[in-house]
């Protein structure tokens, strides 16, 4: 009998979800708020205690960790693992960012020596992704992409009646600020088009046209990590993304010709995403999750053009939602599954197969640049 909890730290909530993997009961389900967890990063390791109190002690718990640390136990994480995990500036430091209260959880959940929590891999530290792909890059996934895959190797598994390692499919996660796409190859992540370095998500451009990287480091004295959540399809559409709901902008998109606009550009890079996936995993289905996803109108679209992409290359790929017991997102039951696994419980196999405690690395293992201009990053950083 395992008990565990995962939890994901999304743009707008941050998601806990347990469950007991003997009477398959689930011991917690909520969401956070991440202003709240910006303002008292403490209220999550409170839930976690009174989860505890209640259900008894939890065997393992995934915590979450931003881009990522090579899963270890948190009591044994350095200060520069985690503060390579949420890179940040002074000067975005002293203006409170929401990754600034994910560190402070991060020490806090080093210190809760009560509770048996455990911090993971984004997909840059798996071996499983050949270093060829990795190369100049940082965000290949964070650790709740990771999350996300390991819920769609699972349900993949139980609805095709295969093994983990037979899986191939490609998972993407449709959230609030970002779009990611996970390509899984047997069982394993083998690259990715995620957040900031994929096709435009709602929020944030992704990846950046160098040139535009070098007029904005030359126009603005301070660089922020701000502006990598701006330049989005709700940017293209013209609309303010904190005051219309996405529900409302799927819906304007029918009627109003600049949010169509905005709204074609984040449909298609789904479709970009997906197919520049495909030098690298033949997939049997594609799944969809995140914030996004939920919305049946966008589902839909999503779905017929991905599909019908896929159909004018002779071949057929069904577009799936990816269904989770969580009310909350479907990362964080991703995430309690791989706790489970880490645990010894009846996921056990899933993180053999996913290599997880194989991982290593930091996210700067595979920039390539002069040296002197990779100190110069360090120099630079919050660390």
């Amino acid at each position: 009998m395992v008990k565990a909890v995962g939890i994901d730290s999304g743009t707008k909530s941050m998601d806990i979800f347990g469950f007991d993997d003997e009477t398959n009961e689930v011991i917690i389900d909520v969401a956070v708020d991440r202003n709240e967890v910006t303002r008292n990063p403490r209220i999550i390791i409170d839930i976690l205690r009174q989860v505890q109190e209640e259900h008894g002690k939890i065997d393992a718990i995934v915590g979450p960790c931003g881009y990522g640390i090579p899963l270890k136990p948190a009591r044994e994480a350095t200060d520069e693992e985690i503060a390579l995990a949420t890179f940040i500036t002074r000067a975005d430091v002293e203006r409170r960012l929401k990754i600034v209260g994910l560190r402070e959880l991060m020490v806090l959940m080093r210190e809760a020596q009560d509770l048996n929590i455990y911090f993971t891999p984004g997909v840059i530290h798996l071996p499983t992704v050949p270093e060829w792909r990795k190369a100049n890059r940082i965000d290949l996934g964070t650790a709740d992409k990771v999350f996300t895959v390991a819920l769609s190797i699972v349900r993949h598994s139980e609805k095709e009646g295969v093994p983990y390692n037979r899986v191939n499919l490609i998972a993407v996660e449709i959230g609030f600020a970002y779009t990611s796409a996970m390509a899984v190859k047997n069982g394993q992540i083998v690259d990715a088009m995620a957040g900031t370095a994929g096709f435009p998500g709602y929020l944030g451009m992704g990846f950046m046209d160098s040139e535009l990287a070098y007029a904005l480091a030359n126009a603005l004295d301070d660089f922020g990590k701000l502006i990598l959540f701006e330049g989005g399809s709700a940017y293209i559409a013209g609309i303010d993304p904190f005051t219309i709901t996405p529900e409302e902008f799927v819906k304007l998109a029918k009627t109003d010709e600049r949010v169509a606009k905005g709204y074609n550009a984040m449909v298609e890079a789904i479709v970009k995403d997906v197919f520049t996936l495909l030098p690298s995993v033949k997939p049997e289905a594609i799944y969809l999750s995140g914030r996004f996803s939920r919305i049946p109108e966008f589902f839909k679209d999503v779905k017929d053009v991905l599909e019908d992409a896929f159909s004018k290359y002779g071949f057929s790929v069904e577009v799936r939602k990816l269904e989770s017991r969580a009310k909350a997102k479907e990362a964080a039951e991703g995430s309690a599954i791989i706790a489970n696994g880490i645990a010894g419980g009846v996921y056990k196999e899933l993180v053999d197969v996913l290599r997880l405690r194989e991982s290593s690395g930091s996210i700067f293992d595979w920039v390539y640049l002069k040296e002197k201009d990779k100190l110069k990053i360090f120099e630079r950083l919050e660390l």
